[in-house]
């Protein structure tokens, strides 16, 4: 087990009607605040309202930027970021899922970064400070409410990068699980896909004697799968929304990564998809993180069976390991499809026009993944497994 620090100073609040006390936490930080939003779902479903109403009851004064899109745009980023200066914003609010928060935390270190924000993402430079963020979440996926990350796209050149530092932690989270019961089903598949990537690039690693966390991520693992399907099909089923949008949040707080140092190529392979071809992220990892698997899994074909084993119920053939981790891979698989992701290339309608230069993009900066390194071929070849 590697020595680690897990360090994680987000507040969680979790339950129904949660949002209502947002504008009690958010007036800690300040009274001149940026509301960050996606599009027109928060207007449509009261819940903007809801907010605003609950921040004017603290006399907090809001400046607002909507406008967030899937896989944001580095444009938004510097728009903010502007506005955060002119307006000498004391905190930034994001209502929405990953994407806007994501937004909000570059947001959020530019406003403190004489540059360009894109410098942070191109390692040109290292936040020293930043705004402090919140979130109230309506998506539960990409477990940015409590993660140290964020992932933006540039689209001179459709670049789709990411950046992590420890103050980028939002400083509390609303999570109430009724306001994910009016999501569309494919979104909420891509969230479930999206989840349990977080928890795949963790669980395959080097390090051995990891035991408890191979067990918490197996765990979180198994919640997610025995409730994917019931909230595609009874979306206002309370108890399995909350249990997935817990699980979003676990997958990527760094819990399940304490003692291991975790893979994260097929993250880096799937952006580039997203950059060039705008590709939902979760659908994007439903494509590649089968692909990835079959062209690595014999790097340690034993953890890959206690994948099957464990994760899947696959039982273990001690005669023929191989023959378990490939069937974990092909479950793994059969899953993602049944609750409506795609599972290759050609069924989102991407043939192999950029899979060299996804391939070079991607490593121009070195090698990916850590449980087996992947060079430029490596990941060409994996787009090939993919298509």
């Amino acid at each position: 087990m590697q020595n680690f620090v897990f360090d994680n100073k987000t507040k969680i609040i979790f339950g129904k009607d949660q949002e209502q006390v947002v504008g009690e936490e958010s007036v800690v930080y300040g009274k001149k605040l940026l509301l960050h939003y996606g599009g027109g779902s928060i207007k449509e479903s009261g819940l903007y309202d809801s907010v605003l109403n609950s921040l004017k009851e603290q006399g907090i004064e809001v400046i607002e930027l909507g406008g967030v899109k899937p896989n944001p745009r580095v444009t938004l980023v510097r728009e903010g970021v502007e506005l955060c200066k002119k307006h000498d914003i004391d905190f930034i609010l994001s209502v929405g899922g990953g994407s806007v928060i994501d937004s909000a935390k570059a947001i959020a270190a530019g406003a403190k970064y004489e540059g360009d924000v894109w410098d942070f993402f191109t390692g040109e430079a290292v936040v020293e400070d930043c705004l402090p963020t919140g979130v109230v979440l309506t998506i539960p996926a990409a477990g940015s409410e409590s993660s140290a990350g964020t992932v933006v796209t540039n689209e001179n050149g459709d670049y789709k990068r990411a950046f992590g530092h420890i103050t980028l932690r939002p400083q509390f989270a609303i999570l109430n699980p009724e306001l994910t019961y009016t999501l569309p089903a494919y979104q909420t598949a891509a969230g479930v896909t999206d989840m349990m990537a977080h928890i795949l690039e963790r669980y395959f690693t080097n390090e051995k004697n990891v035991e408890l966390t191979d067990r918490l991520c197996e765990a979180t693992l198994r919640t997610i799968i025995n409730n994917a399907h019931t909230v595609l099909e009874d979306p206002t089923n309370y108890a399995a929304r909350a249990e997935i949008m817990w699980s979003g949040t676990i997958a990527h707080n760094d819990l399940l990564n304490t003692g291991r140092i975790g893979d994260w190529g097929s993250h880096d392979i799937e952006h580039e998809l997203s950059g060039i071809y705008d590709i939902t992220h979760g659908a994007g990892l439903a494509i590649i993180f089968p692909a990835w698997m079959k062209y690595v899994y014999k790097h340690d074909i034993h953890l890959f069976a206690q994948f099957a084993n464990r994760v899947w119920g696959v039982e273990i053939d001690l005669n023929n390991p191989e023959k378990t981790a490939l069937a974990g891979i092909k479950k793994t698989e059969e899953f993602f499809s049944s609750i409506g992701m795609p599972v290759t290339l050609r069924e989102e309608n991407i043939d192999d026009d950029h899979f060299e230069e996804m391939a070079r993009k991607a490593t121009e900066r070195g090698p990916l993944g850590n449980f087996i390194k992947l060079y430029e071929e490596d990941v060409y070849n994996i787009y090939q497994l993919a298509k």
